[in-house]
């Protein structure tokens, strides 16, 4: 079983209330068993929503309590997070997921980089909540961006 970022596969659920669709993500999507998530759905934010950055470090840090993850008017997010989070997390355990593809860069479900909390599209080495949860539960986590290194 795969966990798949739902606004991968087309569904509207991205902050803007479109969706990040990938033909080739779409593809692997009616071909393998997987599950989708919107993590930051889970967590109980509206779609649309502001766009949010995690200031102060990375997902390790929000998890640890030494971040916070506001929208971009300074509105502090990070329950919701963290709820997310820990949802996915519950999803991915009550499938056997071992895998996830999550969209690249998001605060919740980026992994590797992130945006650096200033709202200026600057990115840092990192992980968003979400994905930092998955990795340190013993799941592997790409992105878009690197997800044919599954194969």
């Amino acid at each position: 079983m795969i966990l798949i970022s739902a606004c991968l596969c087309g569904v509207n659920c991205k902050y803007s209330g479109g969706n990040n669709e990938h033909r080739e993500i779409l593809d692997l999507f009616k071909n393998e068993e997987v599950v989708l998530v919107c993590p930051e759905q889970l967590g109980g934010m509206e779609t649309p929503r502001l766009p949010h950055e995690i200031v102060g470090g990375t997902g390790k840090d929000v998890i640890e309590h030494r971040a916070k993850v506001l929208s971009k008017e300074g509105d502090d997010s990070t329950e919701k997070f963290l709820k997310g989070a820990y949802e996915t997390l519950n999803i991915a355990k009550l499938y056997n997921a071992k895998v996830a593809i999550l969209k690249a860069k998001s605060p919740s479900c980026g992994a590797g980089k992130i945006y650096d909390g200033t709202f200026s599209s600057n990115s840092i080495n990192g992980n968003g909540v979400t994905a930092e949860l998955l990795i340190k539960n013993g799941i592997k986590v790409y992105t878009e961006e690197n997800f044919k290194l599954m194969r």
